[in-house]
């Protein structure tokens, strides 16, 4: 009985200490299987995104800048959220205390990240609809790369602040070993839930509203005209495009967002386990989801993306 009690341990040698290894439902035997090729898809298919927007430089336009940050905040959840969560869900955590604080500083940094390209993708669409004349003056690929790197830098030092006890004191809150756990107390927590949640959701619904309503009046004044220049047409015509196609990004990205959010906002006593691993998969795969929108809706990915397989040179 005691080899069996042992056999069950993380760490058998630690009869008092070590966690239980975790035990899967005969429903949720094939979920690894299946998150795995989920990651594996988001890996190639981001990868993809990041190669033609960086070779290519036809495609080097502010909004598809914005797309690649995007796509690398993506391709880190393919590439390392998602395996370790799966990892978590089939063993015990066996790469120390410190790499488990790494790990979760990386998660803080990925969605606070993810949060801020929303947002510069929600505030380049509503400057190129409702302020056309001065669009490609103010927004510029120089400035759009500029915010970026501001994005990422803010999203690193922002994530420092929560990730700081687990930094400096790797383990603190474990209550067993083989365990990997991330504790925010609750001032933290309601001030990260307002920052990174409610404030941001609320600019970018904001944004697009009025996006879409001035798309709307544009796509009536477009039909109502009879004589116009063609080219300024097609350019509008392009515009609106994109600003429908990222706000199927958008839309996407908030209901794979705030169901994530809102877990932290409910007392644990009242989410079983099952939802709160259902939101935080949920959160991922808007990461596989988004390259996908891209190749059913901009010609230029998957152009891109033809050139790239079969090895075609060119700029």
């Amino acid at each position: 009985m005691e080899a069996e009690d042992g056999s069950e341990l993380c760490f058998p040698q630690l009869q008092n200490t070590s966690c239980r290894k975790p035990t899967l439902l005969w429903h949720e035997a094939l979920l690894p299987f299946f998150l795995m090729s989920i990651s594996t898809l988001t890996v190639a298919l981001n990868l993809l995104v990041i190669i033609s927007v960086s070779h290519f430089r036809k495609l080097h336009t502010p909004t598809n800048i914005l797309i690649l940050s995007l796509a690398v905040s993506d391709l880190i959840v393919g590439l390392l959220l998602l395996p370790v969560e799966i990892i978590l869900k089939l063993s015990c955590w066996f790469l120390g205390d410190l790499a488990c604080s790494l790990f979760n500083y990386v998660s803080f940094i990925v969605t606070s990240a993810s949060v801020g390209n929303m947002v510069l993708i929600s505030m380049d669409r509503y400057m190129s609809i409702c302020d056309p004349l001065h669009y490609t003056a103010r927004v510029t690929v120089n400035r759009v790369r500029l915010c970026v790197c501001m994005c990422w830098l803010g999203s690193v030092s922002y994530s420092a602040v929560f990730a700081r006890d687990s930094l400096t004191q790797p383990g603190k809150y474990n209550s067993c070993h083989g365990e990997c756990v991330v504790f925010i107390d609750y001032v933290s927590g309601a001030v990260d839930v307002v920052l990174t949640c409610a404030l941001p959701v609320t600019v970018i619904i904001v944004l697009y509203a009025r996006v879409f309503s001035v798309a709307v009046a544009q796509a009536r004044a477009m039909r109502s005209q009879i004589s116009v220049v063609s080219v300024g047409l097609k350019m509008m015509r392009s515009e609106l495009k994109a600003a429908r196609t990222l706000g199927v990004v958008v839309v996407l990205f908030l209901i794979c967002f705030c169901p994530y959010y809102a877990v932290s906002l409910v007392s644990d006593s009242l989410v079983s386990s099952s939802y709160v691993s259902f939101v935080l998969y949920l959160f991922y795969l808007n990461s596989f989801l988004n390259p996908l929108i891209y190749a059913l809706f901009y010609p230029w990915f998957r152009k891109a993306i033809k050139r790239i397989v079969i090895l075609q040179a060119g700029s």
